[in-house]
């Protein structure tokens, strides 16, 4: 929590001297003292009761008035919040090494029940759309809120060679802003339409500072290092200009084997340097799964990550709605037990 000091250091001076006010005027009421002819008439003097209700509302009128002093000094704390709107942008590796037994059932099956139970669990106002990659990459499905057509989308993962992992995430890019005019013919593979004379003409880019970009998020997954396609750097930076956090994921193995399916094998090995660049680059993180259940804390972890927001906030009005609130108690003990607001 931060204060506007000037009006903190007041709160700091204040609250010491009506202390010692109060401790000063009871002291004061002790040496005038009237003689009475009964305890009694005393006791109707002074209240009924035993003598410490008399502290009570001077007390929390004290505290009513360091509520006052604090909300004078504009507090401001962080505080995490949902977000209203979001965006997550699945970029899913199919090339072949996914395949690969040494997560189980494989690796290709882990990652989809992974995927499938983030997307069941996260909110039903988060928007999800998914794209999977190899030598090219697709939108496999448009960011849409239906849970049942995310899944889907992931059943119909097709296992292709090579392994573009800048095409992941430039894709991704070009989803979220179509209307940036992100070249991305060469990492479809497919032909991009001429423009016509009444197109739109193409939007001016302005960078962002990284990870500013609070509505969306890409999570990229991939087992192993690029094969072709555009540098998953040059990529990341795109990301980061636009404000665009990427999330890598890294799945297999780390140190480089030779693994084998169905009579044919292939070496593979997971670029982690490359990935934790990318994340670091764009204000995200890197997560490693070495196992299925690995991979599933991977998606939780992001979850909770990317569906509130931390923001700065003036809570002024909670201190002020506190000092009223003591100050009406204060005022209303003082009434039932002495009759009189004190």
């Amino acid at each position: 929590m931060s204060f506007q000091w000037p009006q903190f250091l007041w709160l700091l001076l204040l609250v010491p001297l009506l202390v010692l006010l109060y401790v000063w005027l009871l002291r004061r009421k002790r040496k005038h003292t009237l003689r009475v002819g009964s305890i009694a008439v005393a006791q109707a003097a002074m209240g009924k009761g035993p003598g410490w209700r008399r502290h009570v509302p001077p007390a929390l009128m004290l505290l009513a008035i360091t509520c006052g002093l604090f909300a004078a000094s504009r507090p401001m704390a962080t505080i995490t919040m949902p977000l209203s709107q979001r965006t997550i942008m699945l970029a899913m590796d199919v090339s072949g090494s996914m395949r690969a037994e040494d997560v189980k059932p494989n690796r290709l099956k882990a990652s989809q029940d992974a995927a499938k139970a983030f997307i069941q669990a996260l909110p039903r106002d988060v928007k999800v759309g998914i794209v999977s990659f190899a030598g090219t990459a697709a939108v496999v499905q448009a960011p849409t809120l239906s849970r049942d057509d995310l899944l889907a989308a992931i059943d119909r993962f097709q296992l292709q060679r090579g392994t573009a992992t800048g095409s992941g995430i430039v894709l991704s890019l070009a989803t979220l802003f179509p209307d940036d005019g992100i070249e991305i013919s060469q990492i479809t593979g497919q032909r991009t339409m001429p423009r016509m004379l009444g197109d739109a003409p193409k939007k001016e880019f302005k960078p962002v500072e990284p990870g500013s970009y609070n509505n969306a998020a890409i999570i990229m997954l991939t087992d192993g290092q690029r094969t072709t396609g555009p540098d998953p750097m040059d990529a990341a930076k795109m990301a980061s200009e636009r404000g665009v956090r990427v999330y890598t994921v890294g799945v297999g193995t780390t140190s480089g084997e030779i693994i084998g399916f169905e009579g044919w094998s292939m070496r593979v090995r997971l670029d982690e340097e490359t990935l934790k660049g990318v994340s670091l680059l764009t204000q995200g993180q890197y997560f490693y799964a070495g196992t299925a259940q690995d991979l599933i804390k991977v998606y939780e972890s992001l979850s909770n990550k990317l569906v509130v927001e931390r923001k700065e906030t003036e809570i002024s009005a909670l201190f002020a709605v506190l000092g009223a609130l003591w100050a009406a108690i204060a005022a209303a003990l003082s009434v039932w037990w002495f009759g009189r607001v004190a």
